[in-house]
């Protein structure tokens, strides 16, 4: 199994997060990405390769231009406004206020964010390409008949709508991995997202499509972020109805009823029967993770991994989150040596 991994990921080093009403050291920090890939090496899974550079044309592919293009210049803009700190939004277009992207860069940020924890900062955008080139790269190597791969994406994207960052992401590396696939020959994707939070970015970019199957399994959002989606009533619209499948899971919920919800998507991945199945790999379903209420345990990520693994369809990794910050790399690997049998 091949690892696509970006060293620009190190660019972006923000020193603030909004969380329980206090700045605080971010919790997704490059830390983490720098632990799975010692994780790997160390267990031999497989050579870590640096990512191949794609141009943007895969990413417009699924995410709104004008948005592209404010994530490439909110920096520069952010600093040329005459702002000391990082880039954080301070106000929203809320319910019955218009919803236009406007001249001011304060009023963008509010625009185009969906929350307000995730700071921005200088090498923001330079990491995000190279999250997107890591997933990018993976795909490739499935489309040209690897059977498993891993994209070790840092930041982690499925939080990115169409026109929407947040929830530590920027660009949605998932989505654009599986829409580069259904481009280079795949007529159906699965995309299984196993993160403690909800796809809420995925199941935008695909809910009213019939050629991506979603799939979710998270934190119910009655109380969990994003709060605002992923409801059981969440299935998809016009010819995509039915395309999108949501398993909200209440606090303390363990291996057991966890595997219960992930067998009932495994039932519905098989019925479809994709070319390939794309798997946000988010590990933050940790008993420990600071920022989470699941309770899998380590053996339960290596059950994970083999249950997908018994598929035998062609899988793509892709990383999410996880920030139990020494345990990410064991719990990583065990997905992977699950998946490969090892």
């Amino acid at each position: 199994m091949r690892t696509a991994f970006s060293p620009h990921h190190v660019e972006r080093n923000p020193k603030t997060e909004l969380s329980g009403g206090q700045l605080v050291t971010p919790f997704e920090s490059p830390r983490r990405a720098e632990l799975i890939k010692a994780a790997i090496e160390t267990a031999r899974l497989g050579p870590v390769l640096k990512a191949q550079a794609f141009d943007l044309e895969p990413v417009l592919r699924v995410h709104d231009a004008g948005f592209v293009a404010f994530l490439e210049t909110v920096w520069q803009r952010w600093q040329a406004a005459g702002m000391a700190g990082e880039a954080i939004p301070t106000v929203f277009p809320a319910r019955r206020m218009q919803a236009r992207p406007v001249r001011n860069i304060e009023g963008q940020l509010g625009y185009y964010a969906m929350a307000v924890e995730t700071a921005i900062d200088a090498g923001t955008y330079p990491a995000a390409l190279g999250a997107k080139d890591a997933a990018l790269t993976a795909a490739q190597w499935i489309a040209l008949g690897d059977r498993c791969s891993f994209a070790l994406c840092r930041p982690p994207g499925h939080h990115a709508a169409f026109d929407l960052y947040g929830g530590y992401c920027f660009l949605n590396n998932a989505a654009i991995a599986a829409q580069h696939l259904l481009d280079h020959g795949a007529s159906r994707i699965a995309v299984l997202d196993v993160d403690f939070h909800h796809g809420n970015g995925t199941q935008d970019i695909f809910y009213r499509r019939d050629d991506v199957l979603f799939l979710s399994l998270h934190g119910d959002p009655q109380d969990a972020f994003p709060h605002f989606s992923g409801f059981a009533d969440e299935t998809g619209e016009g010819k995509g109805l039915g395309f999108t499948a949501n398993y909200p899971l209440p606090p303390g919920t363990g291996w057991e009823r966890w595997a219960e919800a992930l067998e009932h998507a495994l039932a519905r991945v098989v019925h479809y029967a994709p070319d390939v199945l794309v798997v946000s790999l988010g590990v933050d379903t940790f008993e420990r993770d600071p920022i989470s209420f699941f309770r899998l345990r380590h053996p339960d990520f290596r059950r994970l991994g083999g249950r997908l693994g018994e598929l035998g369809t062609p899988t793509l990794y892709v990383m999410e989150g996880g920030y139990a910050i020494d345990d990410i790399g064991q719990n990583v690997v065990a997905v992977l040596a699950g998946h490969l049998d090892r």
